[in-house]
């Protein structure tokens, strides 16, 4: 099922599963990982492509061994906006994907993520190239999911899905009753 937006992400996840991210190339797949909180995205894996069903099979493990509920995959627009061909090499990714694995969706903007990753690692972290081409497809993957969990968690009421305490030993006022 793809999702329209983060809060449609969030209702269709179960409490404490975990959202993976997704930066899909033609030669690697780069995987991030949430906290359970979803509050903090990690690079995970660097998945070299080979053959798809052997792609989703590691994803479907990584699914499994993490309590993952959802995916965010990157979604990446032409620098104007439109849909190119990378985009339709992503819908066929996903409708294949979800012959295998039945999790919700959600396809977030990537546009120049590669690129924002690739000027930290060099500039922030100094970064040897070969280094860079090791880390920057998971790291990549950890950028487009960190900017789905920001813009999840500016939309969501932090006490929206609290669970009361069964007792309530104080009053309206915070005294101990």
């Amino acid at each position: 099922m793809i999702c329209n937006d983060t809060q449609e992400l969030l209702r269709c996840l179960t409490p404490a599963a975990r959202v993976l991210g997704l930066d899909l190339g033609t030669k690697t797949i780069g995987v991030a990982l949430s906290d359970v909180g979803l509050q903090i995205a990690s690079p995970y894996e660097l998945i070299s492509r080979k053959k798809f069903t052997r792609d989703v099979a590691q994803l479907s493990s990584i699914v499994t061994k993490q309590n993952v509920g959802g995916i965010v995959i990157g979604f990446p627009r032409e620098l104007d906006g439109t849909i190119g061909k990378a985009c339709h090499r992503v819908y066929a990714f996903i409708d294949e994907m979800e012959k295998y694995i039945d999790l919700p969706v959600l396809m977030w903007d990537e546009r120049l993520s590669t690129n924002a990753v690739e000027r930290i690692l060099i500039q922030e972290v100094d970064m040897t190239r070969k280094r860079r081409a090791e880390v920057v497809d998971k790291t990549a993957a950890a950028y487009i999911l960190q900017g789905a969990l920001d813009n999840l968690n500016r939309h969501t009421d932090p006490g929206e899905n609290a669970v009361p305490d069964e007792e309530d030993d104080f009053d309206d006022e915070g005294n101990e009753a």
